[in-house]
């Protein structure tokens, strides 16, 4: 028979595939029998794996086992029975007697029955395997305890898709309202300090002594510290006053006070001069742009300070004129003996605030007894109070004050300034500030100077009003009203053709 070429190869393509099978079944064979050869004959070399998975099963399940473990390895050959089972505490022989066999028929130790049943040898090495393998096995089950809890507990803790969809929009929307307009941007730009106004971090080691002795990693401290003032009637050893530099008995105090080191002093000095000098060599050269109108517009708007020495009480408010901002620390009678006069609670009612007022805001600082006086106040004059800000006390070296002056029952660290609102005010800044203030402490009833910067950012360039102000609170674009100040000066045309035709020179006492 001639077979055609299409057949030939075909049937050249079947031998092909018989000879391949062939071949494979051959060295299955050859396989089958290299690894009957070795296992059978090698069994000696490989005793610990045998040994090892059939212990895992008939002895590592029983707990009297692994006891039996111990003792073996602890005591000396040769152990009898009586020992193990006093050991063990296993009153049960018989059990005793099957761990004993299956220990001895793993090669893990060799029995003597000649006289009375004795553990001749122990293999320590396969005693120490088995016990490893035992306390494995017990944290194996505790680890996979622990992560099926945890599991349930992440499936349990894991928001629902409406969920993650509902707090992904709730942060978009978030970020939107957080991102701030071109006019916002620009309006920081605009009140943002210039470079002369940098702050120096006072060193937390206070001086630099103590500087050099905790700080010898960083070299030379750049900060500021402070020199102790050591009298002759001053006591080291009784630590440091409490008051530090607002210590009203400093020349007897037996306390150790502090003053800034005067040489870091007048490097600080030299590094403000330095800046100052290079913003007024940019600012120079920054007249020839036209951005130099808008800082021209905005020292246009900058009036010096103002004053009048008077009885507020008696002062007729019709003179002043009206004002965008008011701040006022009233003299509260807190039941303390104070530097100054105070006034009743009626007295404060009275006052006719509401005439320097139609559309603004009020920051009314208040002492622990005055909180709900202050607010009943702002509701008599005509505003609602819609915010607080917090004063946080801090001492000369920079720490929060723990021995306050004011306070019954507690030390006060804090003082509040009440926010109110009247009319409709427009042409604020909103947001540029938070609502607290974390300054040092001076003299009584002396508030702290940021709270000007953080009014004046809130309304830039306009006609600002205090009330119960010292000398030390005069300032720009305010007026400043109180019996402390040294006589009357005017800058406002209108203000003073007013006040002159109403009191003349005289001080409206």
């Amino acid at each position: 028979m001639v077979l055609e070429p299409s057949s030939f190869d075909a049937w050249h393509a079947i031998k092909s595939n018989r000879h391949n099978m062939t071949m494979l079944k051959q060295r299955l064979e050859r396989r089958r029998e290299q690894f009957r050869v070795h296992y059978e004959g090698d069994c000696t070399e490989k005793a610990d794996e045998p040994m090892t998975e059939s212990l895992n099963h008939s002895l590592l399940d029983d707990g009297g086992t692994k006891c039996l473990l111990s003792v073996l390895e602890a005591e000396t050959t040769p152990i009898s029975l009586s020992t193990l089972k006093e050991k063990c505490d296993e009153p049960e022989e018989e059990k005793l007697l099957n761990s004993l066999e299956k220990l001895t028929y793993q090669k893990v130790i060799t029995l003597n029955t000649t006289h009375s049943l004795q553990v001749v040898a122990v293999e320590n090495k396969k005693i120490n395997s088995l016990l490893g393998r035992f306390d494995k096995k017990r944290k194996r089950r505790k680890l996979n305890t622990a992560l099926t809890a945890d599991c349930a507990e992440f499936l349990l803790n894991k928001p629902s898709a409406i969920q993650s969809e509902s707090k992904k929009l709730g942060e978009e929307i978030q970020a939107l309202l957080n991102h701030k307009s071109a006019r916002e941007k620009t309006i920081i730009e605009n009140l943002k300090s210039n470079k002369t106004a940098q702050v120096r971090e006072f060193c937390e080691w206070v001086t630099k002594h103590e500087c050099k002795r905790g700080n010898v990693k960083n070299g030379s401290c750049k900060k500021l510290h402070f020199r102790k003032l050591i009298y002759a009637h001053t006591d080291a050893q009784l630590g440091d006053c409490s008051f530090l530099n607002t210590c009203f008995h400093m020349e007897t105090c037996k306390y150790v006070h502090y003053e800034i080191d005067e040489e870091d002093q007048r490097a600080h000095m030299r590094m403000r001069q330095r800046q100052a000098a290079s913003v007024r060599a940019k600012n120079s050269a920054a007249m020839l742009v036209s951005d130099s109108k808008n800082l021209a517009m905005t020292k246009a708007n900058l009036t010096p300070p103002q004053w009048i020495q008077c009885d507020i009480r008696k002062l007729d408010f019709d003179v002043i004129g009206k004002f965008t901002v008011i701040m006022a620390d009233p003299p509260w009678d807190i039941h303390m003996e104070l530097p100054y006069g105070t006034m009743t609670d009626d007295e404060m009612k009275k006052m006719g605030i509401e005439k320097v007022q139609d559309d603004g805001f009020i920051f009314l600082w208040v002492t622990g007894r005055a909180v709900e006086l202050g607010r009943e106040l702002l509701r008599i004059w005509g505003y609602e109070r819609v915010d607080d800000i917090i004063w946080v006390k801090t001492n000369q070296l920079q720490r929060l004050i723990r021995t306050g002056r004011t306070g019954h029952w507690l030390n006060h660290g804090k003082e509040h300034c009440l926010v109110g609102v009247k009319g409709n005010p427009v042409g604020f800044n909103r947001g540029l500030d938070c609502d607290i203030i974390v300054s040092e402490v001076r003299d009584t009833s002396h508030k702290p100077d940021e709270i000007y910067g953080m009014i004046e950012r809130l309304s830039p360039g306009t006609r600002k009003l205090e009330l119960f102000g010292r000398e030390h609170n005069t300032q720009n674009n305010w007026l400043t009203l109180g019996n402390q100040l040294p006589g009357v000066h005017l800058e406002w045309e209108d203000v003073k053709t007013k006040y002159f035709n109403r009191y003349g020179m005289a001080l409206p006492f």
